[in-house]
């Protein structure tokens, strides 16, 4: 039986004498433990002469807001950063071979050094914050990026002429499935009215993927003389940009109102269905992704998994969501809408992706693609948008 080919993601630096090879862009965090960064790095030794070349992994916060930009400079914090030498190797640095690592060294034979990175699991998720038409530079979120370079220091400057970068992400899938069923309630009592109004909301369960409908089963007990006239649900998207200062971003992503009513002294239940995607929300200013909108596999941002004990500010920007259903309740005749009441409930859900089915590890010949994402048509790839924000340096 034939083995199933593995691809490799490969990019060049300009000067064409560092080549940096990965094996995927997404790197999963499974709570406990993250995937390594293990990748190689081919190098044209003629060219160093005596200087030495590095890989470096960060983990960026940028919050690029205009007050702060107003000298071409925007706020950039390294959470992490961790750098280790492959040219000459240490014997420090030196580990088992992963088998992307063998299966590659096997294939570039000669000048190719290896290099693995154990990302902490008290890192953030990769989380990017669309900016609008109008805003420049890059976009506020969090960034992981790999980084090679030659130079005679880790202190001297990273000219772009012999480094080769590359952006990865960060991603969290959802865990197993619990049974558990979330749930709100809240009771309203009117003036005039010897009962009350009574909503109830809950969702199937409380995990959802994304593109996945969400199922909301909304009851309405009414013991008034109102009239239930409208009942609205909504998709609230919840962002916590919580390093640099306590801002909070509630950006509505699906939205559903209904034209059903529920008369004085009834009862009500019925079966929503609302779909939060990104296809119908890419002009939001302000909405958290999981990568760049001009990609195609970006999707609304995942929610926010919180390990006990950890230090939220660490990890930047918080992301959860909200289902809202409210319900407005008024009097019959011409002067009804104007003693209108409202009644909501909020229910918390966690919006991820699923875990992706376990794939074959032992992959039999080298793929090797040059390291873009799809974009969107019409949208610049990462190297003309890079080439764009560094015009002008060496």
């Amino acid at each position: 039986m034939s083995q199933k080919a593995g691809k490799v993601f490969k990019k060049t630096s300009p000067n064409q004498k560092l080549s940096l090879y990965l094996g995927k862009r997404d790197f999963v965090d499974h709570i406990d433990n993250v995937d390594p960064v293990d990748g190689v790095l081919l190098i044209d030794p003629e060219y160093l002469k005596d200087r030495k070349v590095y890989v470096l992994l960060t983990c960026a916060f940028r919050y690029g807001r205009e007050d702060l930009d107003v000298i071409g400079l925007s706020f950039r914090k390294d959470i992490y950063s961790e750098a280790i030498q492959v040219y000459p190797p240490l014997s420090k640095n030196k580990k088992q071979l992963t088998s992307l690592q063998e299966k590659l060294t096997n294939k570039l034979k000669e000048n190719c050094y290896p290099f693995c990175f154990e990302i902490p699991t008290n890192l953030p998720c990769s989380v990017t914050l669309q900016p609008g038409p109008d805003d420049h530079g890059k976009a506020c979120g969090v960034d992981f990026e790999v980084k090679a370079f030659c130079a005679d220091s880790l202190e001297e400057k990273i000219h772009k002429r012999n480094s080769v970068r590359l952006i990865i992400r960060k991603v969290q899938y959802a865990p197993e499935q619990g049974s558990l069923q979330p749930m709100s309630e809240a009771t309203r009592q009117f003036l005039m009215s010897d009962k009350p109004l009574h909503l109830k909301a809950s969702l199937s369960k409380e995990i959802y993927y994304h593109d996945e409908p969400i199922d909301v089963t909304v009851c309405i007990t009414n013991n008034t003389s109102k009239v239930v006239k409208k009942i609205k649900l909504s998709v609230d998207q919840v962002t916590d940009v919580v390093l640099y200062q306590l801002d909070k971003y509630t950006k509505t992503v699906a939205v559903e109102e209904s034209d059903d009513t529920v008369a004085a002294n009834s009862s009500f239940t019925k079966v929503y269905k609302l779909t939060p995607v990104l296809a119908n929300n890419r002009k939001r200013r302000g909405l958290a992704l999981d990568g760049k909108l001009k990609h195609e596999d970006t999707n609304l941002a995942s929610s926010t998994m919180l390990r006990p004990e950890l230090d939220k500010e660490v990890l930047g920007i918080l992301v959860s969501y909200l289902m809202k259903v409210k319900v407005v309740a008024s009097r019959g005749g011409i002067l009804g809408d104007l003693t209108s009441s409202e009644i909501m409930v909020e229910i918390p859900f966690y919006l991820m992706h699923p875990k992706p089915s376990d794939v074959n590890v032992s992959v039999g010949d080298i793929v090797v693609e040059d390291f873009n994402r799809q974009k969107v048509d019409g949208e610049r790839d990462d190297e003309e948008e890079e080439m764009a924000a560094n015009e002008g340096e060496d």
